[in-house]
């Protein structure tokens, strides 16, 4: 007899009688067309779903310890028919990342990888009309699109096989009654007592999967490269008929990824213009704080919803089905702002040292005119110490160092960065599947030579890159980074004066490899330095396994 697929949650859980008949599915519009679009508040309308928030979760019964057990029997069973079942775009994750490997060039890996996420919308689309300005809407109708990106399985099976900490890796949360509160116990969360809270109706939040799922590294790692700022994750697992969160926005850009069952969404637009594309996260909102929802919609699995940073949302499960979303963020602290902050106190350092404007004694009596006790008074002096401040500050952009503080800002992305996850072909050709091992009493391989002729080029167009640090240029890299977020200090080492041409042009000939003998250098013997130096930490990779 076929089996019928259920979520891997479904299994942990059975369904009381007196538990309420599934509600009918609400039918949405879905417009993917632009020409068929209706417009509303900037987002495309869509026909509401009947939903009675007055519906509550009525609690099942805890499963005692061999039902348990047979339900975790039967999860990893459906877990293998799952992963031998194919998306219904003719294919799943795994396959996509296969075949994207075979991309020559990473930036162009992570254009399509980016493009698969929100397909049908065509990217320059989406950043030229979308991106940080309005929300957006995918519906699919296809419940396994982003199958084997993340699951309920893959939870189960890092509560039972990694350190998940409560508070660092994994959040319990509840809302009810218009209170938000988090339900962390200390130590270590086990599958028992999360389990246990999930029953309860509490929400599951885990915090950095990328350090436990591999899938999720991957994805990540690449997408990094497409926004060039950090992509993190977080995973949201949701009891029916209960809501996790109280109504908030954040300072990332959102893409909230449908994976399992159903969530019904809404979203606000920020309330004054202060909150658009606002520096921090906000704090919990009453309901009376956010007025009308300008999107409110039913994500099912396979489907995507993006919002900027500021919009205002909540999501809560409908009575008839738990769920599971990831979300996928980016451009936290990737602003104009951000970059001035780190330019300006430098651009100031400099006019100080070179302009004696800048050096020049304020008036002797400037506190008497001046200060917020001083705002209202009408003072020629004060109107001649504008002028005067204005002045400096037009003088300030020619100190201004730019590339310097550009590189401030690069250092700080590389070392939010994941590491690159190796394609095979990466493996083979690079130290990490160098072939040097013990064998039959002896070390064999050991010391393989890169000579003159050996074509090599940078791992990823990304990994590294030059900055000065005063008198010395050192390389940033990504490639010996953690998976979990700063658990390392930046990664960098001092170049020597010859061979910041060569690392150079390196960085410039990507995606094409290169001979070892074409580098910049004033010798053979520093050429082949360098390159034995960049392929020991990982840096570069040859074209041909050594």
């Amino acid at each position: 007899m076929e089996r019928k697929h259920m979520s891997a949650f479904a299994l942990y859980q059975t369904i009381s009688p007196e538990t309420p008949p599934p509600a009918k599915k609400p039918s949405l519009q879905v417009a993917q067309k632009k020409k068929k679009r209706k417009k509303e508040n900037g987002v495309s309308k869509i026909n509401k779903p009947q939903f009675n928030p007055e519906v509550k979760k009525k609690r099942k019964k805890p499963l005692n310890a061999p039902q348990r057990e047979e339900r975790f029997e039967e999860l990893k069973e459906l877990q293998q028919e799952e992963e031998e079942c194919v998306n219904g775009d003719g294919e799943d994750l795994n396959a996509l990342l296969a075949d994207i490997s075979k991309i020559n060039n990473s930036r162009e890996r992570a254009s399509k990888l980016f493009q698969w996420l929100i397909n049908p919308i065509p990217a320059k689309t989406f950043f030229k009309e979308t991106w940080e300005k309005k929300p957006i809407l995918v519906q699919r109708k296809n419940p396994h699109y982003y199958r084997g990106l993340f699951s309920t399985a893959e939870f189960d099976r890092i509560l039972r096989q990694e350190d998940v900490q409560y508070g660092v890796n994994l959040d319990v949360t509840s809302y009810t009654n218009g209170k938000r509160e988090t339900h962390n116990p200390p130590g270590r969360a086990l599958p028992f007592t999360v389990w246990d809270f999930f029953e309860s109706g509490c929400s599951l939040r885990m915090l950095n999967p990328q350090a436990f799922s591999s899938n999720v590294w991957n994805v990540l790692s690449i997408l990094q490269e497409q926004f060039g700022s950090m992509a993190g994750a977080n995973v949201y697992l949701t009891p029916p008929g209960t809501q996790g969160f109280a109504p908030h926005y954040d300072d990332i850009e959102a893409f909230v990824v449908q994976l399992e069952g159903k969530k019904h969404w809404r979203v606000y637009n920020p309330r004054t213009e202060d909150e658009i594309l606002p520096v921090l996260s906000s704090p919990n909102f009453n309901q009376a704080d956010i007025g009308k929802p300008i999107l409110e919609v039913v994500l099912e699995a396979g489907d995507l919803l993006y919002f900027p940073r500021g919009f205002i949302h909540q999501g809560d499960c409908l009575p008839d089905a738990h769920s599971l979303h990831i979300t996928v963020s980016s451009y936290q602290k990737n602003s104009w702002g951000d970059l001035l902050q780190k330019l300006v106190p430098a651009a100031l350092e400099v006019a100080t040292e070179e302009d004696v404007e800048f050096r020049q004694g304020l008036p002797l009596d400037y506190l008497t005119y001046m200060g917020v006790q001083n705002s209202d008074m009408e003072n020629p002096r004060r109107t001649k110490f504008f002028s005067r401040i204005e002045s400096l500050m037009k003088k300030l952009i020619n100190y201004a160092p730019v590339d310097a503080a550009v590189d401030q800002k690069a250092r700080g992305f590389l070392h939010d960065c994941l590491p690159p996850m190796l394609t095979p072909e990466e493996l083979a050709s690079s130290v990490q599947g160098a072939p040097a091992r013990w064998e039959r009493g002896q070390v064999v391989d050991v010391g393989k030579q890169i000579t003159t002729q050996t074509r090599v080029r940078l791992l990823r167009a990304g990994c590294a890159r030059l900055c000065s640090d005063g008198e010395a240029v050192r390389l940033y890299h990504t490639t010996d980074n953690s998976r979990v977020y700063h658990k390392e200090e930046p990664k960098s080492f001092e170049m020597n004066a010859e061979h910041t041409d060569a690392m150079e042009f390196l960085i410039h000939s990507y995606p094409k490899f290169v001979t070892v003998g074409s580098f910049p250098c004033d010798s053979a013997e520093d050429k082949i330095s360098l390159a034995e130096l960049l392929f020991e930490r990982g840096i570069i990779r040859t074209a041909e396994p050594l």
